[in-house]
């Protein structure tokens, strides 16, 4: 660990590399949110969400097929936290009890050696649901408008403000592309709910704190070494910031992975967007915003 004593990475000249790998994720990431369309959960696409306790494992697979033609669609089902539990999801528009009773005729019929018993439910009207989906787009929004604004209070650049907020917008829309592309084939549920979007505000904090940290250094050694060229003191400074924020980053990330592995079921979406936020932020931090502030202080100061 002595070279974090006194790092010297160049990472304003590996701007372009870091440039090329943010844009292969970005263009990803559109072409899956585009492609496949946001993986909503229940709670902003409506419909009615069954937990099942078996007395047995059963094959979730054979169970999605059997519950598709009487439900009218497809439903969601995956395995529950222990072995024996199952989670139903289905869009069916009917009365919550009828398709209750649906389901449970159904894995009678199938499983008449294999009690089972619904240990949960759960409903969200359609509209309730689009008042959801809009709050939460709001949400996201308005915390990037104030981050902007917050930034070029503090720093009185709006090079700062820019660089901060492309780096969020950055690391938000990554981690929902790697949750559409990913969200049909993952073992644990990545559809994006009221949890899902508390990770992408949670993501939009960290990576602003560690944006933040660097933003503060470069402007006390804008001050300390007004004769150096612009490029190499912002690069100082992340060197400077590089102990604080690797070391932070791996703490963090450590806590939410012990939070996915012994979190259950239902924090599994919630800590793993948390840990894709925590690297994506922290690479963010060095190779885009700091980078973005340079380009856009070089060309403001050749207007």
């Amino acid at each position: 660990m002595r070279w974090f004593e006194t790092p010297d990475f160049n990472f304003i000249k590996a701007h372009k590399i870091g440039y090329v790998i943010s844009g292969i994720l970005l263009v990803a990431a559109l072409i899956g949110i585009f492609t496949k369309g946001l993986q909503y959960g229940i709670d902003f696409k409506g419909g009615k969400e069954f937990v099942l306790e078996f007395d047995e494992p059963i094959e979730v697979v054979e169970l999605r097929s059997a519950l598709s033609e009487p439900l009218g669609s497809t439903p969601v089902v995956k395995r529950f936290g222990s072995p024996t539990d199952v989670l139903i999801r289905t869009d069916n528009e009917g009365d919550i009890t009828e398709v209750q009773n649906t389901i449970l005729e159904v894995v009678n019929q199938r499983y008449s050696q294999n009690e089972a018993s619904v240990i949960k439910t759960d409903i969200v009207g359609a509209r309730f649901a689009e008042d959801l989906k809009q709050g939460a787009m709001n949400a996201i929004i308005f915390a990037l408008v104030v981050i902007f604004i917050y930034i070029l209070i503090r720093f009185k650049n709006w090079t700062f403000s820019a660089g901060a907020v492309a780096a969020l917008f950055h690391d938000v829309l990554i981690v929902v592309g790697i949750f559409t592309i990913f969200g049909e084939i993952a073992p644990f549920s990545m559809q994006i709910d009221q949890s899902i979007i508390a990770a992408f505000l949670t993501i939009v904090g960290y990576s602003l704190n560690d944006t933040v940290v660097v933003f503060d250094r470069i402007r006390e050694n804008s001050l300390l070494y007004k004769t150096m060229d612009y490029d190499k003191m912002v690069n100082k400074s992340l060197n400077d910031t590089l102990s604080r924020t690797v070391i932070t980053s791996v703490t963090t990330l450590f806590v939410v992975t012990v939070l996915f592995i012994f979190g259950g079921e239902v924090l599994k979406g919630f800590s793993f967007a948390l840990m894709l936020g925590v690297i994506i932020g922290t690479y963010s931090s060095l190779f885009v915003a700091s980078s973005m502030v340079v380009e856009l202080q070089r060309r403001k100061e050749n207007a």
